[in-house]
This record gives structure tokens, C-alpha cells and sequence, in this order.
């Protein structure tokens, strides 16, 4: 994972709730605190346990277990299908997210808030830094983008939003497991090869988070809301991702590159979504791995 470090004093015990315990980064959390030795205490609860499209229950679930910070995970994450589902999308991504940010204000709950590289339109040629303006191209961008300005026009305060890309990790459905199944089925998978960004280990950002929440910097009563990018380091295609998996899993088959041209979807996604990670680097002093490292370790534990 490279060296994750950060100058941490605990000012307290905190009680964090994670959301959307059930997902490949809420999973990735529960095991990564692990590997810390932590007074924090962690509740993870899946959409069963905490429904966050429903105010009551957000109210009632905070009543029931106070906490100091939530991590939300939960997420409309279905980039086609919210072209057709938009509401289930604005409600998920959006609305709940509005929610949790006026609770999170009025309890005096820290939030810290996931997003994604899709809130840009690609045009850029040199990485996203955090201050260049999104043009979501698809429903499931608008919806990201929406929440996020939720919680900036909320929380001036103790809010923090992490833009990641491309996620995978051993749990649920990614692009990583998809591809070693294929290519245990097929002798040749046509890939799109002119879309350029960063596969994002789970795992990685899991720690991350963890070493956010831990920082006297986060947990200080006047921390001013912010924005960061995180996603691990250099870029590809989506066909030389494909290509590494093959290689690394000993796959015996073939990417054959294409153009998004040639493999049409409903959703259009940026062809350049590159994200410039110098300023979560330097504000909670991390080296970050490049994809390739991650990569490796995340096919040999699937193995």
C-alpha cells in the first residue's frame, strides 16, 4: 500500500457510523481498522440497518447510536442505469446526501463524503486539481455533483469530500473481478482504449479515510469544509487496466482495444478523468501507490 503516514495526535474517543457498510469501500473500511491500533469505535451500517433516503430514520438511527462522525459509503453507483433511473440516482447521491449533511450540521456531526471523478467532462488534458469546474456529462455525474454542493452549502464546517476514480477491491462488483472472469471464459474481450484515468484500490482509500479521521487536523472544532481528490498514482486506459489484470492473474487472453465510439452506452463518460492528488498529499503528508502496486496485491489476495 506505500507508506501511509501523518502526524496524529487523538484528541478523543470518537464513535464513527459508516454508511453503505455493504459496498466495496464499506467493506475495505471494516478491514483496514484492522490493521490500526485505535481507541475509535466503528459502526458500520448497511441500508437495512440505516435507510439515509429517509430523514426519520437517519433521526431516529443517531438517536439510538450518538456518533461523532459518519463516513458515508452509500451510493447510487449504476453509471448506465441512472440514465433511466435518474430519481433513484438524485435521491441517492443527492437528496439523502443533503440530508445527512443538515443532520451532520445540526448534531455537530463531522462528515466526510465520497464522490467521484465522473462530476468532469474530460476536456482537460493534465490532471483535475479540486478548483476547476465540473460538467458532469452523464445523470449519475449530475447526482454526485448535486450532493456535493449539498454538503458545501451546508457545512462551512467539520465537512470533507473525497473525489476518487475507477474503484475496485476484492468485494462486490468492479471492473478487476469482471475482467478475471471474462477472461477465464473468453480467448479475446474487446476493451475501450481511448478513456485515461486511475484505477483507485479500495483498501488504499479505505486507510486513507482512517488516517483522515485520525488527524488533529480533521478533528479540530474549527476544521473549515474541504475538498480533496484521491486516487492512487499514474493513469491508463481502461484496455492497458484490462491488459495488467491478464498479465498479473497469468490470463491467457486477449484485450483487443476499441474506441467508446465503437461500444456505445447510455451514459457518456469523460475521456480524460485524471485526478491531481498534490493537495491531500500535503495536507495529511501521504505517499501514495501507483495503481500497478495496488493492483498486484489486490488480484493475489483474490487469488
Amino acid at each position: 500500500m506505500g507508506r501511509y503516514s501523518q502526524k496524529s495526535v487523538y484528541l478523543r474517543k470518537m464513535k464513527i457510523l459508516v454508511t453503505g457498510a455493504n459496498g466495496q469501500l464499506g467493506k475495505a473500511l471494516k478491514a483496514a481498522i484492522t490493521m490500526y491500533q485505535t481507541l475509535d469505535i466503528f459502526i458500520f451500517a448497511d441500508r437495512t440497518q440505516l435507510d439515509i433516503s429517509q430523514t426519520k430514520h437517519i433521526q431516529s438511527y443517531l438517536d439510538r447510536y450518538p456518533v461523532d462522525a459518519i463516513v458515508n459509503c452509500a451510493a447510487y453507483t449504476s453509471v448506465d442505469q441512472a440514465e433511466c433511473e435518474r430519481e433513484s440516482a438524485d435521491q441517492i447521491n443527492h437528496l439523502s446526501v443533503k440530508q445527512l449533511a443538515v443532520i451532520a450540521h445540526y448534531r455537530r456531526i463531522k462528515l466526510v463524503h465520497i464522490s467521484t471523478d465522473y462530476v468532469f467532462d474530460g476536456s482537460s488534458s493534465i490532471p483535475y486539481t479540486e478548483d476547476q469546474k465540473a460538467y458532469p456529462l452523464s445523470v449519475y455525474g449530475a447526482s454526485k455533483r448535486q450532493g456535493e454542493q449539498a454538503i458545501e452549502n451546508i457545512m462551512d464546517h467539520n465537512a470533507l469530500i473525497i473525489r476518487t476514480s475507477w474503484m475496485y477491491s476484492e468485494y462486490g462488483k468492479n471492473f478487476v473481478k469482471t475482467i478475471l472472469e471474462l477472461g477465464l471464459k473468453k480467448s479475446q474481450i474487446d476493451v475501450i482504449d481511448d478513456q485515461i484515468g486511475t484505477p483507485t484500490y479500495a483498501l488504499d482509500l479505505a486507510h486513507v479515510i482512517i488516517i483522515i479521521i485520525q488527524s488533529q487536523y480533521f478533528r479540530q472544532a474549527s476544521f473549515i469544509t474541504q475538498l480533496y481528490h484521491y486516487a492512487n498514482q499514474e493513469s491508463c486506459s481502461w484496455h492497458e487496466f484490462a491488459q495488467t489484470i491478464f498479465q498479473m492473474a497469468n490470463i491467457n487472453c486477449e484485450a483487443i482495444p476499441i474506441t467508446t465510439s465503437q461500444y456505445r452506452l447510455p451514459a457518456s463518460r469523460p475521456v480524460y478523468s485524471v485526478l491531481n492528488t498534490d493537495k491531500i498529499k500535503k495536507d495529511f503528508n501521504l505517499e501514495i501507490p501507483k495503481w500497478k502496486i495496488s493492483l498486484k496485491k489486490c488480484i493475489d489476495r483474490l487469488r
